[in-house]
């Protein structure tokens, strides 16, 4: 089982992440939304396409634009799709 936690609080757990590029991405399924806030910030990748991006707020601590999920990504990693991952702030283990 990998879990994502910030500040103690669990925020994603699955046993079927994808790993790309070092990244588990986590199956949307598996994540607790209520600590989640979609942001502006888009950013584009060549062979995934185009990222957003989430900042994570626990227990009045937060983590801006920490996490991301490509909701359209190009064909090349389509097994990311409805995944998401995050940046170090969150543990992954």
């Amino acid at each position: 089982m990998t879990t994502a936690t910030f500040q103690g609080t669990v925020l994603a757990e699955s046993d079927e992440t994808v790993i790309v590029e070092g990244n588990h991405y986590f199956p949307a399924a598996s994540v607790n939304w209520d600590h989640f806030t979609k942001t502006d910030r888009t950013t584009g990748c060549p062979w995934k396409g185009s990222a957003s991006y989430y900042s994570i707020s626990v227990g009045g601590e937060s983590a801006d634009n920490a996490a991301w999920t490509y909701e359209e990504p190009k064909e090349a990693a389509a097994e990311i799709k409805d995944h998401v991952a995050f940046y170090p702030v969150v543990s992954v283990s």
